[in-house]
């Protein structure tokens, strides 16, 4: 995910390396590492409908659909195309399409990042966002193409790629929630997103929605009884005090990285995202050790 629709948050968390601390006692056993969390190279499908709408001008039906097509290890970094095309139909307004594409690279070890992202609006297609994005330890910087000198935030920023290993790992040490700053290029290019995160406790079972129906392809086969959690994670504009979301992401977060249980709440109106195709692992990643890396 991100960002999914990586549009895949209300303060900062910042993860300093171990502090010193005393020697264990000589008869403490040591606690075993937690293993490296491995994003699994999968193509998913997800068809949208209307999941509720409020405010004086409801949407009244929507349907689209999202293919997300992602691949890479900590080794050749990650690679994420996305396509979102979302009809929504208003009483006042008529219909209205939007077609989304999206093509980023994130380095492996979350330091590098590009992206570029088309978009058709009614048949009309904005200028295409196109850029790149360092993080560094002076913070972030971003370069967009055509837009002149490149602009900066503090830091620390997780690229979609590095927050989402740090959500897995967060569902792993059993945290209730998680904030941090994201960069994924998405809307404008110019802007860093607070976000925050409630994690809820891990499942195994197959998750299904409230009618029992859930993402046929997570109901069976090996994701089936894999570690899942369910988050909620709001995107916030970047700065401090109360600010209202600009939207909010609600999924069910697999230990590999698939998502499913979508829900994208827009504020007016909410999309859910169902899930009717997987396709995992349709090209492995290389093995870290044949390129003498980690992740």
């Amino acid at each position: 995910m991100a960002h999914l629709p990586r549009r895949l948050l209300a303060g900062l968390l910042v993860l300093s390396g171990p502090a010193l601390a005393a020697p264990a006692p000589p008869d403490a056993a040591a606690a075993p590492a937690s293993p490296p969390v491995i994003l699994a190279n999968h193509r998913a499908v997800y068809d949208l409908s209307l999941g509720g709408s409020t405010g004086s001008r409801p949407v009244e039906a929507a349907r689209g659909r999202i293919v997300i097509d992602f691949r890479g290890d900590a080794c050749r970094g990650y690679t994420m195309q996305t396509r979102q095309v979302t009809e929504l139909t208003s009483g006042e307004t008529g219909s209205r399409v939007s077609d989304l594409r999206s093509t980023t690279f994130e380095s492996g070890q979350g330091r590098d990042f590009r992206f570029k992202t088309t978009t058709v609006s009614d048949g009309s297609t904005s200028a295409p966002v196109d850029g790149t994005a360092t993080e560094g330890d002076d913070g972030l910087s971003v370069k967009l193409k055509g837009k002149g000198k490149p602009f900066t935030s503090e830091g620390p920023v997780l690229f979609p790629s590095a927050h989402m290993r740090r959500l897995v790992e967060a569902g792993r040490a059993g945290q209730a929630t998680l904030s941090v700053k994201v960069y994924d290029g998405s809307d404008d290019g110019r802007k860093v997103y607070d976000t925050f995160a409630v994690i809820g406790p891990a499942s195994t079972g197959a998750a299904t929605g409230p009618e029992g129906e859930g993402d046929k392809p997570l109901q069976s086969g090996p994701i089936a009884a894999m570690r899942h959690w369910p988050v909620k994670l709001t995107y916030y504009t970047e700065g401090v005090g109360e600010r209202t979301p600009i939207y909010t992401l609600s999924f069910d977060l697999y230990e590999n990285g698939v998502s499913g249980r979508i829900k994208l709440d827009y504020g007016d109106f909410a999309l859910n995202g169902t899930m009717t195709a997987l396709d995992l692992e349709a090209d492995k990643p290389a093995k870290e050790s044949d390129k003498g890396c980690t992740p």
